[in-house]
């Protein structure tokens, strides 16, 4: 099975090259890579001459930015079986490959492959949502975030594999798509299944030392996402806006009173601010 790795970039180049390096040493070697290039100022044009001769490396540079917009145009490219959509600060462990076709390979009822997200200096999980059991998950229960999941796109509904453009980086809500997009398909009736043995390195940066102001604009769109399916009546979405929108950030917040941190206890706060403030704004503008 081909795997298409799908890179949406924009301001990073270290980075980008810390990745291409984690996919030479992948021990599974049949996959393409589309960087989608929203600089203009050619930026990691040089990275992308260094590693050509020894990666599948299809460089796209485009006119608009916007990460959800920018992850859609790959999709267009791609001609794997498997797509996935790395995030350009993450690296992968040298067997992610590999174990995300075994996955695939050993139960054909699968349609999306999640991995964990770890933290490379701590080894500890990083940003999304992870666990230390292996498991089938559903709508109910959604594990990881966009550049831990692989998608096996004959097995989907391939008329709800795309993101909206309303959502993530660059869009009217910066923050949500993978989550959005996560629903969408489970709810369509996509199978899933969760693996901390696939390692995906990316810093961490859901903790209050990052500062309020990083939680208050994704959390926005984890509100807005919310809202979205409340729109449609999809009532599903109700434990997630007795979870997300009320009981995780107040008992959060009461946690941290209790221990006297103040610096937890404001980012709590934006984090409900947040959420509320996109699920009162959220507006769809009809971009897919």
């Amino acid at each position: 099975m081909t795997v298409s790795l799908i890179l949406a970039t924009l301001g990073r180049d270290w980075q980008v090259a810390e990745f291409l390096r984690s996919l030479l040493a992948q021990n599974y070697r049949d996959f393409e890579l589309i960087v989608i290039d929203q600089n203009r100022d050619g930026k990691i044009d040089a990275i992308m001459d260094r590693f050509g001769p020894e990666l599948a490396i299809r460089h796209v540079k485009v006119d608009f930015t916007g990460n959800a917009r920018a992850r859609d145009y790959g999709i267009a490219l791609a001609q794997g079986e498997i797509v996935a959509f790395p995030d350009d600060d993450c690296c992968y462990a040298a067997d992610v490959l590999q174990k995300v076709v075994a996955e695939f390979d050993l139960r054909p009822e699968l349609a999306i492959v999640v991995g964990a997200s770890y933290d490379a200096d701590t080894r500890r999980f990083s940003i999304g949502v992870n666990s230390r059991k292996a498991r089938y998950f559903s709508r109910l229960a959604m594990l990881g975030v966009e550049f831990t999941q692989f998608f096996a796109v004959a097995r989907l509904e391939r008329s709800q594999f795309y993101l909206d453009h309303d959502f993530g980086i660059g869009a009217k809500y910066a923050g949500g798509e993978g989550f959005e997009m996560l629903y969408r398909l489970l709810r369509a009736g996509a199978k899933a299944f969760y693996t901390p043995d696939i390692r995906i390195y990316h810093p961490d940066k859901d903790h209050y030392r990052l500062g309020n102001a990083r939680m208050l604009m994704y959390s926005t769109g984890i509100g807005a996402y919310i809202r979205k399916f409340a729109n449609q009546r999809d009532w599903f979405i109700a434990y997630y806006i007795a979870r997300k929108m009320l009981l995780a950030p107040v008992l959060k917040m009461l946690l941290a009173v209790l221990s006297g941190n103040r610096a937890k206890l404001a980012y709590w706060y934006y984090s409900l601010v947040g959420i509320w403030r996109g699920f009162f704004a959220y507006r769809s503008s009809g971009c897919l």
